[in-house]
């Protein structure tokens, strides 16, 4: 499955839900996507906070899912192609120095 196609199964599970209707409780915006997406992460994070290794690996990836969803519709909704994105960043970051020589 490549990006486009999570990204359209996760906009049918959206539609589904009513979150892109006017009056949703639930309105996605690029700001309250963006702002679910941040605390999704956190999310991930506490998996990490006392340990080097999650406790609960399952757990986990539901949290890196949620995090993925939220990713692809912030793309969405912003008009972004999140694949092309992430291709062009890796092109700028193959020629980068990372560390001093």
């Amino acid at each position: 499955m490549d990006i486009q196609e999570l990204t359209r199964h996760m906009d049918e599970f959206v539609r589904s839900k009513g979150w892109y209707d006017p009056g949703s409780l639930r309105p996605q915006t690029a700001r309250n996507l963006a702002i679910s997406l941040n605390l999704e992460a956190a999310e991930v994070l506490e998996h990490f906070q006392w340990d080097d290794q999650p406790s609960d690996p399952t757990e986990l990836a539901g949290e890196l899912a949620d995090v993925t969803l939220y990713l692809l519709q912030l793309a969405q909704v912003s008009g972004i192609d999140l694949e092309q994105a992430v291709l062009s960043k890796l092109a700028v970051n193959r020629e980068r120095t990372w560390d001093p020589e």
